[in-house]
């Protein structure tokens, strides 16, 4: 079902946000970072609540593949085993915005069909699509910044991994 794969994407979205952290949370932007992780893993939370609200069981294969399927894009053919190239953060936050618009969608979604569905909470879901969209401008925001740095030459060695 539908609502399973948007529940692996966030699962895939919330293991990047994490293992961001872990890479470039020490830099200026740790604490968005922190802020997008933290966000990622409790709309995860809150999806997984609404499928079963929905009476919609978890295929948690979905779920396991997505994981896995985060893990399996760390690896890339850039010539080096340990550490990315400059361009990888830019991959990585480009992957997390395009999730928090998958997510977007589906609180879009899900609102629409609160019309009709009273174990739909459109309130909550409003307040789900608002913070997608926000998370979607601060990943804009952290992409121009991380963009602009690689250009110029600046990039710091963190922002290499």
């Amino acid at each position: 079902m539908l609502l399973n794969d948007h529940l692996a994407g966030a699962a895939g979205a919330a293991e990047l946000a994490r293992r961001m952290v872990r890479e470039h949370g020490e830099g200026p932007d740790g604490d968005k970072l922190r802020d997008l992780a933290r966000q990622c893993a409790q709309d995860r939370l809150a999806l997984q609540r609404q499928l079963g609200e929905l009476g919609i069981p978890v295929r948690h294969y979905k779920v396991y593949g997505a994981w896995l399927g985060e893990k399996a894009g760390r690896l890339k053919p850039n010539g080096r085993l340990l550490r990315g190239t400059g361009l990888s953060l830019l991959v990585e936050l480009g992957a997390l915005r395009l999730a928090a618009q998958g997510k977007a969608l589906c609180w879009r979604a899900l609102l629409a069909a609160a019309r009709r569905d009273t174990r739909l909470d459109a309130a909550r879901l409003l307040e789900l699509l608002r913070r997608a969209e926000q998370q979607m401008e601060t990943l804009d925001a952290l992409h121009d910044e991380a963009a602009g740095a690689l250009l110029a030459g600046t990039a710091t060695a963190r922002h290499d991994a």
